[in-house]
Protein backbone atom coordinates (compact mmCIF):
# COMPACT_ATOMS: atom_id res chain seq x y z
CA UNK A 1 0.00 0.00 0.00
CA UNK A 2 1.05 3.59 -0.61
CA UNK A 3 0.48 6.78 1.37
CA UNK A 4 -2.33 8.98 0.22
CA UNK A 5 -1.61 12.32 -1.42
CA UNK A 6 -2.96 14.14 1.62
CA UNK A 7 -0.45 12.46 3.94
CA UNK A 8 2.48 13.29 1.63
CA UNK A 9 1.48 16.96 1.48
CA UNK A 10 1.19 17.00 5.26
CA UNK A 11 4.70 15.52 5.48
CA UNK A 12 6.21 18.15 3.18
CA UNK A 13 4.44 20.97 5.00
CA UNK A 14 5.14 20.08 8.62
CA UNK A 15 7.79 17.40 8.45
CA UNK A 16 5.49 15.00 10.29
CA UNK A 17 2.76 12.57 9.40
CA UNK A 18 -0.63 12.15 11.01
CA UNK A 19 -0.49 10.13 14.17
CA UNK A 20 -2.65 7.42 12.73
CA UNK A 21 -0.14 6.61 10.02
CA UNK A 22 2.83 6.36 12.41
CA UNK A 23 1.00 4.12 14.84
CA UNK A 24 0.44 1.49 12.22
CA UNK A 25 2.80 -1.19 11.16
CA UNK A 26 2.08 -0.96 7.45
CA UNK A 27 4.23 0.21 4.51
CA UNK A 28 2.67 3.68 4.60
CA UNK A 29 4.12 4.41 8.03
CA UNK A 30 7.55 3.12 7.02
CA UNK A 31 7.55 5.20 3.83
CA UNK A 32 6.60 8.35 5.75
CA UNK A 33 9.42 7.74 8.21
CA UNK A 34 11.92 7.28 5.37
CA UNK A 35 10.79 10.51 3.73
CA UNK A 36 11.16 12.36 6.99
CA UNK A 37 14.69 11.05 7.50
CA UNK A 38 15.64 11.97 3.94
CA UNK A 39 14.34 15.49 4.41
CA UNK A 40 16.29 15.88 7.67
CA UNK A 41 19.46 14.61 6.01
CA UNK A 42 19.10 17.07 3.12
CA UNK A 43 18.58 19.94 5.53
CA UNK A 44 21.68 18.96 7.49
CA UNK A 45 23.79 18.87 4.33
CA UNK A 46 22.43 22.30 3.33
CA UNK A 47 23.30 23.83 6.70
CA UNK A 48 26.78 22.29 6.57
CA UNK A 49 27.36 23.70 3.09
CA UNK A 50 26.23 27.17 4.17
CA UNK A 51 28.53 27.05 7.21
CA UNK A 52 31.53 26.08 5.08
CA UNK A 53 30.75 28.88 2.62
CA UNK A 54 30.57 31.45 5.42
CA UNK A 55 33.85 30.25 6.94
CA UNK A 56 35.57 30.31 3.56
CA UNK A 57 34.31 33.83 2.82
CA UNK A 58 35.49 35.06 6.22
CA UNK A 59 38.95 33.52 5.93
CA UNK A 60 39.78 34.96 2.50
CA UNK A 61 40.28 38.72 2.61
CA UNK A 62 40.73 40.89 -0.42
CA UNK A 63 41.92 44.43 -1.08
CA UNK A 64 41.44 46.70 -4.04
CA UNK A 65 44.36 47.46 -6.33
CA UNK A 66 43.62 51.15 -5.67
CA UNK A 67 44.62 50.60 -2.03
CA UNK A 68 47.70 48.51 -2.77
CA UNK A 69 49.44 50.33 -5.62
CA UNK A 70 49.77 53.64 -7.44
CA UNK A 71 50.32 54.48 -11.10
CA UNK A 72 53.81 55.61 -11.97
CA UNK A 73 53.86 59.26 -13.03
CA UNK A 74 50.46 60.04 -11.48
CA UNK A 75 51.69 61.85 -8.39
CA UNK A 76 51.43 65.20 -6.58
CA UNK A 77 54.24 67.77 -6.55
CA UNK A 78 55.36 69.96 -3.66
CA UNK A 79 55.41 73.74 -4.03
CA UNK A 80 57.07 76.37 -1.82
CA UNK A 81 57.25 80.15 -1.71
CA UNK A 82 58.27 83.09 0.47
CA UNK A 83 55.82 85.90 1.16
CA UNK A 84 54.53 88.56 3.51
CA UNK A 85 51.47 88.64 5.73
CA UNK A 86 49.99 92.05 6.54
CA UNK A 87 47.07 93.27 8.61
CA UNK A 88 48.14 91.72 11.91
CA UNK A 89 46.96 93.28 15.15
CA UNK A 90 50.36 94.22 16.55
CA UNK A 91 51.50 90.56 16.59
CA UNK A 92 53.92 90.71 13.63
CA UNK A 93 57.69 90.35 13.45
CA UNK A 94 59.98 92.53 15.53
CA UNK A 95 61.86 94.10 12.65
CA UNK A 96 64.98 94.82 14.70
CA UNK A 97 65.47 91.06 15.14
CA UNK A 98 64.21 90.00 11.70
CA UNK A 99 65.83 92.35 9.15
CA UNK A 100 64.69 90.18 6.22
CA UNK A 101 61.09 91.24 6.90
CA UNK A 102 62.01 94.90 6.39
CA UNK A 103 64.07 94.10 3.28
CA UNK A 104 61.17 92.15 1.76
CA UNK A 105 58.75 94.97 2.46
CA UNK A 106 61.05 97.58 0.92
CA UNK A 107 61.51 95.44 -2.19
CA UNK A 108 57.75 95.04 -2.56
CA UNK A 109 57.13 98.77 -2.12
CA UNK A 110 59.79 99.52 -4.75
CA UNK A 111 57.98 97.29 -7.25
CA UNK A 112 54.79 99.21 -6.50
CA UNK A 113 56.51 102.53 -7.26
CA UNK A 114 57.14 103.67 -3.67
CA UNK A 115 60.70 104.66 -2.77
CA UNK A 116 61.63 105.07 0.88
CA UNK A 117 64.20 107.69 1.95
CA UNK A 118 67.74 106.42 2.40
CA UNK A 119 68.45 105.25 5.96
CA UNK A 120 64.80 104.90 6.97
CA UNK A 121 64.36 102.53 9.91
CA UNK A 122 60.99 100.83 9.77
CA UNK A 123 59.37 99.81 13.03
CA UNK A 124 56.67 97.42 11.88
CA UNK A 125 54.27 95.49 14.06
CA UNK A 126 51.63 94.33 11.60
CA UNK A 127 53.82 92.52 9.05
CA UNK A 128 55.28 89.02 9.22
CA UNK A 129 57.54 87.05 6.90
CA UNK A 130 56.13 83.59 6.13
CA UNK A 131 56.83 80.44 4.16
CA UNK A 132 53.97 79.24 1.97
CA UNK A 133 53.68 75.56 1.07
CA UNK A 134 51.19 73.67 -1.05
CA UNK A 135 50.71 70.40 -2.93
CA UNK A 136 49.97 70.44 -6.65
CA UNK A 137 47.68 67.45 -7.41
CA UNK A 138 48.22 65.17 -10.37
CA UNK A 139 46.66 66.41 -13.65
CA UNK A 140 46.07 69.90 -12.17
CA UNK A 141 45.33 72.41 -14.94
CA UNK A 142 45.85 76.18 -15.09
CA UNK A 143 43.04 78.02 -13.37
CA UNK A 144 42.34 75.40 -10.74
CA UNK A 145 42.65 76.35 -7.08
CA UNK A 146 44.48 74.51 -4.30
CA UNK A 147 44.86 75.05 -0.57
CA UNK A 148 48.03 76.57 0.91
CA UNK A 149 49.62 76.48 4.36
CA UNK A 150 51.22 79.64 5.75
CA UNK A 151 53.89 79.34 8.47
CA UNK A 152 55.69 82.14 10.31
CA UNK A 153 59.38 82.50 9.51
CA UNK A 154 60.33 85.18 12.05
CA UNK A 155 59.20 85.87 15.60
CA UNK A 156 55.60 86.87 14.96
CA UNK A 157 53.34 86.08 17.90
CA UNK A 158 50.28 85.29 15.82
CA UNK A 159 49.08 85.23 12.20
CA UNK A 160 45.44 85.48 13.20
CA UNK A 161 43.53 87.99 11.07
CA UNK A 162 46.37 88.46 8.58
CA UNK A 163 46.26 88.55 4.78
CA UNK A 164 48.79 86.79 2.61
CA UNK A 165 50.06 88.99 -0.21
CA UNK A 166 50.64 87.63 -3.72
CA UNK A 167 53.26 84.90 -3.40
CA UNK A 168 54.66 82.83 -6.30
CA UNK A 169 54.96 79.12 -5.54
CA UNK A 170 57.83 77.25 -7.16
CA UNK A 171 58.54 73.60 -7.74
CA UNK A 172 61.78 71.65 -7.37
CA UNK A 173 62.90 72.85 -10.82
CA UNK A 174 62.59 76.52 -9.82
CA UNK A 175 59.63 77.20 -12.12
CA UNK A 176 56.50 79.01 -10.90
CA UNK A 177 53.47 76.69 -10.93
CA UNK A 178 50.97 78.61 -8.78
CA UNK A 179 50.35 82.00 -7.17
CA UNK A 180 48.89 82.29 -3.65
CA UNK A 181 47.00 85.12 -1.96
CA UNK A 182 44.15 85.41 0.52
CA UNK A 183 43.00 85.70 4.12
CA UNK A 184 44.56 83.31 6.63
CA UNK A 185 42.46 81.06 8.85
CA UNK A 186 44.11 80.25 12.18
CA UNK A 187 42.43 77.64 14.34
CA UNK A 188 43.46 79.09 17.68
CA UNK A 189 43.28 82.07 20.00
CA UNK A 190 45.49 83.72 22.60
CA UNK A 191 45.79 86.68 24.93
CA UNK A 192 48.51 88.13 27.17
CA UNK A 193 48.52 90.86 29.78
CA UNK A 194 50.70 91.74 32.75
CA UNK A 195 53.09 88.86 32.23
CA UNK A 196 50.30 86.28 32.00
CA UNK A 197 49.56 84.44 28.77
CA UNK A 198 46.79 82.12 27.62
CA UNK A 199 46.90 80.33 24.27
CA UNK A 200 44.72 77.74 22.57
CA UNK A 201 46.20 75.72 19.71
CA UNK A 202 48.98 77.03 17.47
CA UNK A 203 48.95 80.65 16.30
CA UNK A 204 52.10 80.78 14.15
CA UNK A 205 50.65 78.81 11.23
CA UNK A 206 47.41 78.96 9.31
CA UNK A 207 45.72 77.88 6.11
CA UNK A 208 44.20 79.65 3.11
CA UNK A 209 41.49 77.44 1.57
CA UNK A 210 41.66 77.58 -2.24
CA UNK A 211 44.29 80.26 -1.78
CA UNK A 212 46.53 79.38 -4.74
CA UNK A 213 45.70 79.42 -8.44
CA UNK A 214 47.53 76.98 -10.71
CA UNK A 215 49.42 78.76 -13.48
CA UNK A 216 51.23 75.87 -15.16
CA UNK A 217 50.48 72.17 -15.63
CA UNK A 218 53.05 69.48 -14.89
CA UNK A 219 53.93 67.14 -17.73
CA UNK A 220 52.91 63.53 -17.08
CA UNK A 221 53.90 60.28 -18.84
CA UNK A 222 50.33 59.00 -18.56
CA UNK A 223 49.78 58.96 -22.36
CA UNK A 224 53.34 58.66 -23.63
CA UNK A 225 53.64 54.87 -23.67
CA UNK A 226 51.44 51.89 -24.53
CA UNK A 227 52.23 50.39 -21.12
CA UNK A 228 51.51 51.67 -17.63
CA UNK A 229 53.51 50.75 -14.56
CA UNK A 230 51.80 50.01 -11.25
CA UNK A 231 53.96 50.50 -8.17
CA UNK A 232 53.12 48.62 -4.98
CA UNK A 233 53.13 50.61 -1.77
CA UNK A 234 55.43 47.98 -0.24
CA UNK A 235 57.86 45.62 -1.93
CA UNK A 236 56.41 42.11 -1.93
CA UNK A 237 57.02 39.47 -4.61
CA UNK A 238 53.96 37.45 -3.59
CA UNK A 239 51.69 40.48 -3.83
CA UNK A 240 53.20 41.50 -7.20
CA UNK A 241 52.66 38.02 -8.71
CA UNK A 242 49.12 37.77 -7.32
CA UNK A 243 48.22 41.23 -8.60
CA UNK A 244 49.46 40.40 -12.11
CA UNK A 245 47.41 37.18 -12.10
CA UNK A 246 44.31 39.04 -10.90
CA UNK A 247 44.60 41.62 -13.69
CA UNK A 248 45.09 38.93 -16.34
CA UNK A 249 42.06 36.99 -15.13
CA UNK A 250 39.84 40.02 -14.61
CA UNK A 251 40.65 42.09 -17.71
CA UNK A 252 42.83 39.91 -19.93
CA UNK A 253 40.18 37.34 -20.92
CA UNK A 254 42.52 34.55 -19.90
CA UNK A 255 45.63 35.98 -21.58
CA UNK A 256 48.82 36.13 -19.52
CA UNK A 257 50.50 39.05 -21.30
CA UNK A 258 48.20 41.89 -20.23
CA UNK A 259 50.03 42.37 -16.90
CA UNK A 260 53.62 41.37 -16.19
CA UNK A 261 55.36 41.54 -12.83
CA UNK A 262 58.71 43.26 -13.44
CA UNK A 263 59.99 42.86 -9.87
CA UNK A 264 58.67 42.84 -6.34
CA UNK A 265 57.27 46.34 -6.66
CA UNK A 266 56.42 47.12 -10.31
CA UNK A 267 53.77 45.56 -12.57
CA UNK A 268 53.58 46.57 -16.24
CA UNK A 269 50.11 46.66 -17.80
CA UNK A 270 49.11 47.12 -21.42
CA UNK A 271 46.73 50.06 -21.72
CA UNK A 272 44.44 51.28 -24.54
CA UNK A 273 45.92 54.07 -26.70
CA UNK A 274 43.15 56.68 -26.52
CA UNK A 275 42.73 58.76 -23.34
CA UNK A 276 39.04 57.92 -22.88
CA UNK A 277 39.60 54.17 -23.17
CA UNK A 278 42.65 54.34 -20.93
CA UNK A 279 40.76 56.14 -18.18
CA UNK A 280 37.90 53.63 -18.29
CA UNK A 281 40.39 50.75 -18.32
CA UNK A 282 42.15 52.07 -15.21
CA UNK A 283 38.81 52.67 -13.48
CA UNK A 284 38.04 48.95 -13.86
CA UNK A 285 41.57 47.91 -12.95
CA UNK A 286 41.66 49.93 -9.71
CA UNK A 287 38.53 48.21 -8.40
CA UNK A 288 39.78 44.66 -8.95
CA UNK A 289 40.19 42.85 -5.65
CA UNK A 290 43.42 41.02 -4.89
CA UNK A 291 43.55 38.28 -2.26
CA UNK A 292 45.28 39.45 0.88
CA UNK A 293 48.92 38.42 1.21
CA UNK A 294 50.24 37.96 4.73
CA UNK A 295 52.99 40.52 5.44
CA UNK A 296 56.41 39.42 6.72
CA UNK A 297 56.64 38.89 10.45
CA UNK A 298 57.88 42.15 11.94
CA UNK A 299 58.20 43.77 15.35
CA UNK A 300 58.50 47.58 15.44
CA UNK A 301 60.26 49.03 18.48
CA UNK A 302 60.25 52.74 19.31
CA UNK A 303 63.21 53.16 21.62
CA UNK A 304 62.25 56.76 22.50
CA UNK A 305 58.75 56.05 23.76
CA UNK A 306 59.06 52.36 24.61
CA UNK A 307 56.25 51.41 22.23
CA UNK A 308 56.21 47.89 20.77
CA UNK A 309 54.00 46.92 17.84
CA UNK A 310 53.92 43.51 16.16
CA UNK A 311 51.82 42.14 13.32
CA UNK A 312 49.76 38.96 13.32
CA UNK A 313 52.40 36.80 11.56
CA UNK A 314 54.82 36.96 14.48
CA UNK A 315 55.43 33.54 16.06
CA UNK A 316 57.38 32.48 19.13
CA UNK A 317 59.33 29.28 19.75
CA UNK A 318 59.53 27.80 23.26
CA UNK A 319 62.23 29.53 25.31
CA UNK A 320 63.37 30.17 28.88
CA UNK A 321 63.87 33.77 30.01
CA UNK A 322 65.30 35.26 33.20
CA UNK A 323 65.30 39.02 33.60
CA UNK A 324 66.22 40.91 36.79
CA UNK A 325 65.92 44.60 37.64
CA UNK A 326 69.00 46.58 38.65
CA UNK A 327 68.48 49.70 40.79
CA UNK A 328 71.08 52.17 42.05
CA UNK A 329 70.22 54.41 45.06
CA UNK A 330 72.40 57.38 46.02
CA UNK A 331 71.73 59.31 49.22
CA UNK A 332 73.81 62.13 50.72
CA UNK A 333 73.88 63.66 54.19
CA UNK A 334 75.60 66.90 55.23
CA UNK A 335 78.47 66.53 57.73
CA UNK A 336 79.57 69.54 59.80
CA UNK A 337 83.13 69.64 61.16
CA UNK A 338 83.61 71.93 64.17
CA UNK A 339 87.13 73.21 65.06
CA UNK A 340 88.55 72.80 68.56
CA UNK A 341 88.09 75.70 70.97
CA UNK A 342 90.63 78.51 70.60
CA UNK A 343 92.16 76.78 67.55
CA UNK A 344 91.24 79.64 65.19
CA UNK A 345 89.80 77.08 62.81
CA UNK A 346 86.69 77.40 60.68
CA UNK A 347 83.55 75.34 60.53
CA UNK A 348 83.55 73.14 57.46
CA UNK A 349 80.42 71.62 55.93
CA UNK A 350 81.07 68.33 54.14
CA UNK A 351 78.93 65.71 52.52
CA UNK A 352 78.72 61.98 53.05
CA UNK A 353 77.37 59.91 50.22
CA UNK A 354 75.82 56.48 50.53
CA UNK A 355 75.55 54.42 47.33
CA UNK A 356 73.57 51.20 47.28
CA UNK A 357 73.12 48.81 44.39
CA UNK A 358 70.21 46.39 44.46
CA UNK A 359 69.52 43.71 41.93
CA UNK A 360 66.29 41.75 42.05
CA UNK A 361 66.72 38.11 41.32
CA UNK A 362 65.08 37.04 38.09
CA UNK A 363 63.75 33.50 38.12
CA UNK A 364 64.12 31.46 34.95
CA UNK A 365 60.65 31.36 33.37
CA UNK A 366 59.50 29.01 30.67
CA UNK A 367 57.85 30.77 27.73
CA UNK A 368 55.57 28.55 25.71
CA UNK A 369 55.65 28.80 21.97
CA UNK A 370 52.95 30.78 20.22
CA UNK A 371 51.60 30.16 16.75
CA UNK A 372 49.47 33.30 16.57
CA UNK A 373 49.60 36.86 17.86
CA UNK A 374 47.33 36.23 20.86
CA UNK A 375 49.56 33.44 22.13
CA UNK A 376 52.71 35.56 21.66
CA UNK A 377 51.19 38.44 23.64
CA UNK A 378 50.05 36.04 26.36
CA UNK A 379 53.55 34.57 26.66
CA UNK A 380 55.22 38.01 26.86
CA UNK A 381 52.71 39.26 29.44
CA UNK A 382 53.50 36.23 31.60
CA UNK A 383 56.97 37.66 32.19
CA UNK A 384 55.53 40.71 33.94
CA UNK A 385 58.12 43.01 32.36
CA UNK A 386 57.58 46.67 31.56
CA UNK A 387 57.97 47.98 27.97
CA UNK A 388 61.55 49.05 28.64
CA UNK A 389 62.51 45.53 29.71
CA UNK A 390 60.61 43.99 26.81
CA UNK A 391 62.93 45.81 24.40
CA UNK A 392 65.90 43.88 25.75
CA UNK A 393 63.95 40.62 26.02
CA UNK A 394 62.76 40.76 22.41
CA UNK A 395 66.27 41.46 21.15
CA UNK A 396 67.62 38.52 23.19
CA UNK A 397 64.84 36.23 21.89
CA UNK A 398 65.68 37.25 18.33
CA UNK A 399 69.37 36.52 18.89
CA UNK A 400 68.51 33.13 20.39
CA UNK A 401 66.33 32.23 17.42
CA UNK A 402 63.14 31.94 19.47
CA UNK A 403 61.44 35.01 17.96
CA UNK A 404 60.44 34.39 14.36
CA UNK A 405 60.18 37.99 13.24
CA UNK A 406 62.22 40.90 11.98
CA UNK A 407 63.10 43.55 14.55
CA UNK A 408 62.98 47.17 13.38
CA UNK A 409 63.97 50.01 15.72
CA UNK A 410 62.61 53.44 14.84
Amino acid sequence: MQMSRINILELLRTGTTPRGELRGEGPAAQEALDLRRLRTLRLSFLLLWLLCAVLAAGSVRAERIKDLASIQGVRPNQLIGYGLVVGLDGSGDQTTQTPFTTQSLQAMLTQLGITLPQGTSLQLRNVAAVMVTSTLPAFAQPGQQVDVTVSSLGNAKSLRGGTLLMTPLKGADGQIYAVAQGNILVGGAGASQGGSKVQINHLSAGRVPSGATVERAVATPFLLSDRLRLELNQTDFSAAAMMADTINKGLGNGANDLALAVDGRVIEVKAPPTPNERVRFLAQLENLEVAHVSPPARVIINARTGSIVMNRTVTLEPAAVAHGNLSVTISSQPVISQPAPFSQGQTVVGEKADIQIKQDGGALMNMKGGADLAEVVRALNALGANPGDLLAILQALKAAGALRAELEVI
